[in-house]
């Protein structure tokens, strides 16, 4: 393999961000979960990471220097018993459940001085296994991680893939951004590492660091759209905000049949994703409440991430993805009214320079000083509360290292002071949910998984009720 390829290549501005918005009560790292109902066996699994996973160049490099210097390197002492991990759940009664392990795995740093990924192949005390990945953000994001992950299962357990084409390096930092925005705009990155370089627009950056929009973005859409963000007021302040400690605590449900939510979001003529995102409001609202919160006047804010990989095959790892904001409508408590009109607002999103403005604020992230870095991290958590994140996963079960995935679910990381990340996977026919939670400020997230489950059932009861074909349907 060429060297080129292992050693020396440079951080793009994007990935480099998502480094640097590591802070210990927020740790940038993606932690995805298989069940499988029988044993997996150890051996097995390194020798698939060794066969599949490690074929991906990138797996095997660490991360040498820092800010500007960062870049990654060939890890000469690259050990696969450090990143693939074998625990036992202590027997039931311990008082150590599933959950508590893996929010303790969660809230536990990446060894900087190695490859900053892991594999925890937990053995339950039913007799089958949970593995647990934790990967780094800035070795790519969910839709990157997905093809990586996917190339590791089999159709059969007795019909095993060949190993995956590595990917080659990524592209030039802000090519990504290039291309998105357009020739127009000369891209954000490149424009905010020029305009650092003066010291009245430096100056002025520092004290308001969204005003750097209107450096870095020159097309009038996307200089709307990040006028649009930076005087966007911060959402109400719930129970959801405030400090953060280090340790997070997770929670999942069991799995909603994907037919059903179609069926839902048929009937109602819209998408999945808004019955899904509608039930989350809903689960919000009845948590929230329970807390003591008035919710009349609330307004809570979502990010949601949005895929800027063009269509087709993956062709680089790293970090191409946007962001909306997303005002949740938790003050409808009728579950058919929420869904409509989440419809509405997702619709009014659609098309959005959101998602393009937002990759320029972590392009320029990734080449600010470290204080306005901070401010600009700050500055775009600050006006949301959670972080809402549904990937569609594979439509078919799957096997690894010879036994059935029977479940898959991740969770999403939160940046800056946000405490609360739910996640949506898609996967056989059913959608897991996921939530990761700061446990000061969502001390037990089970509840909100708890309630999605609920108003899921609630909207569905509430639809096979209604007076079925005679009740005009929306335009």
């Amino acid at each position: 393999m060429k060297d080129a390829m292992n050693s020396g290549e440079a951080l793009s501005a994007v990935d480099r961000a998502w480094l640097r918005m590591d802070r210990p009560t927020n740790l940038m790292v993606i932690c995805g979960m298989m069940m499988f109902r029988h044993r997996l066996r150890l051996a097995a699994v390194k020798a698939l990471v060794q066969q599949r996973l490690l074929c991906f160049h990138r797996f095997r490099q660490r991360i040498d220097g820092s800010g500007f210097d960062a870049h990654w390197q060939n890890d000469e002492t690259f050990d696969v018993d450090w990143h693939v991990r074998h625990i036992a759940l202590p027997e039931q009664g311990s008082g150590v459940g599933m959950e508590e392990l893996v929010g303790v795995l969660v809230s536990t740093p990446l060894d900087r001085s190695k490859p900053m990924w892991q594999f925890h192949l937990i053995d339950d005390s039913g007799g089958g296994s949970v593995l647990l990945l934790r990967i780094h953000h800035c070795y790519g994001d969910g839709f990157a991680m997905l093809h990586v992950i996917s190339s590791m299962m089999d159709e059969a357990p007795n019909r095993a893939h060949p190993a995956p084409v590595d990917l080659p390096r990524h592209a030039a930092a802000g090519s990504a951004l290039e291309r998105v925005l357009g020739p127009v705009t000369q891209a954000a990155g490149a424009a905010l590492r020029t305009a650092l370089g003066a010291s009245a627009v430096g100056k002025d950056l520092l004290a308001h660091p969204l005003h750097g929009l209107g450096y870095a973005v020159t097309g009038v859409d996307y200089a709307l759209a990040a006028t649009a963000i930076a005087v966007m007021p911060p959402d109400s302040p719930t129970r959801l905000k405030g400090p953060l400690g280090v340790m997070k605590r997770v929670a999942w449900t069991p799995p909603l049949a994907l037919g059903e939510v179609k069926a839902i979001a048929g009937a109602m003529d819209c998408s999945v994703n808004d019955v899904l995102v509608a039930c989350i409001a809903g689960a919000l609202r009845r948590y929230l409440q329970e807390q003591g919160e008035d919710l009349e006047a609330a307004e809570v804010r979502a990010l949601v991430p949005v895929n800027l990989r063009p269509p087709g095959p993956l062709t680089a790892l790293g970090n191409q993805f946007g962001l909306v904001f997303l005002d949740l409508p938790l003050g409808i408590a009728e579950p058919l009214a929420r869904v409509l009109e989440v419809h509405r607002r997702m619709r009014a999103l659609r098309g959005s320079k959101q998602p393009a403005v937002s990759l320029a604020i972590l392009n320029a992230m990734g080449v600010a000083p470290d204080a306005l870095n901070q401010r600009l991290s700050d500055a775009l958590s600050g006006n949301a509360s959670l972080v809402i994140s549904n990937v569609h996963g594979i439509e078919q079960p799957r096997y690894l290292a010879g036994q059935r995935i029977e479940r898959q679910m991740f969770w999403v990381p939160q940046s800056g002071g946000i405490g609360l990340g739910i996640s949506m996977l898609s996967y056989a026919g059913e959608v897991a949910f996921g939530v990761l939670a700061d446990a000061q400020r969502v001390p037990e997230p089970a509840s909100i998984a708890h309630h999605f489950k609920a108003e899921f059932e609630t909207l569905l009861l509430t639809l096979l009720l209604m007076p079925w074909p005679s009740a005009a349907r929306r335009d």
